[in-house]
């Protein structure tokens, strides 16, 4: 069961667990790391709506671990009670969920550090992978946590580059959105970026000046792309421009080689798992610069995000993973027992069991505090079918 350290404070770590075994949950995955956000809360009896402090620590961090970028502890729960409980539950299994360069704070007061748009602008909200400082910092995090926490394993969250939507609030535009202008908006050009492609043989400044000019023409221009021609549009350009997939292939590289770096600090008996992408379905964790099968071949754990509305969608995304991947290491699955996803009791099952069948034996749910208590039942009869079998 995907958690927060507010939902577990609040209802008991102890009663939350027994709580949860009742169902069939032997593990809980931990925000250790996490952004801000505003959540509604079914089950809690007092704030139905929590807004947690963005870019925090949930866990007792050394400062030592780190270069220039430190993490910020909360200021409620970074003394890390919550996960210390919870590691020490006899009969638990316990991961640490770190969010790791999706951080505005962070990103705000280290910009050069942060992606940036082919006009230079920085994205705050994202430290860049290519940056040294940002990778110090993304490596600081998983070793600090690590070493200071007898935690089974570690869910690592946003380790490559945020596609254009997924970041900052109060998103506004009037221009309407679509893939093509999203993708070259989301391409980030820093100066890291533009050197390490440069060495890699990619000619990163010509096509940030092609990058500059379609948009600017676009924006300029009377014309919205629909849909399915902009999805078109962007395609033929990764297919006729050299340098824009060599670009992306660059990107790829940056991701996996961080990664690399991750699985190589941890502790080996520390199991280190990607969640590759919040894109539907999964194989568009492409553009973020997350290479399945070479995070498969590299920490051997894919945790997909099996955020779908049906069964056949949750079957397909699970063929297609093994397929890029060529069936290396294990792959994990979570799901949304609720709405916008499974909103019945028999979907929860279905999908449960589809999974189960598939050979994803180890499977998440994403909320404890987000799902009503009927999202619970569910996944416990879901459980206790898969069980059965």
């Amino acid at each position: 069961m995907y958690s927060y350290s507010w939902d577990l404070a609040e209802n008991g770590v102890a009663k939350t667990v027994n709580d949860l075994s009742r169902i069939g949950i032997n593990s809980v995955t931990l925000a250790s790391s996490y952004h801000a956000g505003k959540f509604l809360r079914p089950k809690s009896a007092t704030n139905k709506v929590y807004f947690p402090e963005d870019g925090t620590v949930y866990f007792k961090s050394n400062p030592a671990k780190y270069g220039a970028i430190k993490p910020i502890p909360n200021s409620i729960y970074g003394d890390g009670k919550v996960l210390r409980e919870l590691t020490e539950t006899k009969g638990l299994s316990v991961n640490a969920w770190l969010v790791l360069l999706h951080n505005t704070p962070l990103g705000t007061k280290y910009q050069d550090s942060a992606v940036q748009s082919a006009f230079g602008d920085p994205y705050i909200y994202a430290l860049c992978p290519s940056a040294p400082e940002s990778r110090a910092y993304a490596i600081g995090l998983t070793k600090d946590v690590t070493d200071s926490y007898k935690v089974d394993g570690i869910s690592i969250e946003s380790i490559g580059f945020p596609p254009y939507e997924h970041g900052y609030h109060h998103e506004m535009s009037f221009v309407k959105p679509n893939k093509w202008l999203s993708q070259n908006l989301g391409l980030c050009f820093c100066k890291y970026c533009i050197s390490g492609a440069e060495k890699a043989g990619v000619d990163a400044k010509g096509l940030k000046a092609r990058v500059v000019k379609n948009i600017h023409d676009y924006l300029e221009g009377d014309i919205d792309f629909q849909a399915d021609m902009a999805e078109a549009i962007w395609l033929a350009d990764v297919a006729s421009d050299p340098d824009l997939r060599k670009f992306l292939d660059f990107r790829s590289g940056v991701v996996t080689s961080l990664v690399k770096e991750i699985r190589q600090i941890v502790h080996k008996e520390v199991e280190v798992a990607i969640i590759p992408s919040v894109a539907r379905p999964t194989s568009g964790a492409w553009y973020e610069g997350t290479d399945l099968k070479a995070i498969a071949e590299t920490t051997g754990v894919i945790e997909a995000c099996f955020y779908e509305p049906s069964t056949d969608r949750i079957k397909a995304d699970l063929v297609d993973i093994k397929r890029r991947t060529n069936n290396i290491g294990k792959i994990k699955g979570v799901l949304r027992p609720a709405f916008p996803d499974l909103t019945s009791e028999a979907a929860v099952v279905d999908a449960v069991s589809a999974l189960w069948e598939g050979g994803v034996k180890d499977i998440g749910f994403y909320n404890y505090g987000h799902i009503r208590s009927q999202s619970l039942n569910w996944i416990g009869k879901a459980l206790a079918v898969v069980n059965k079998k």
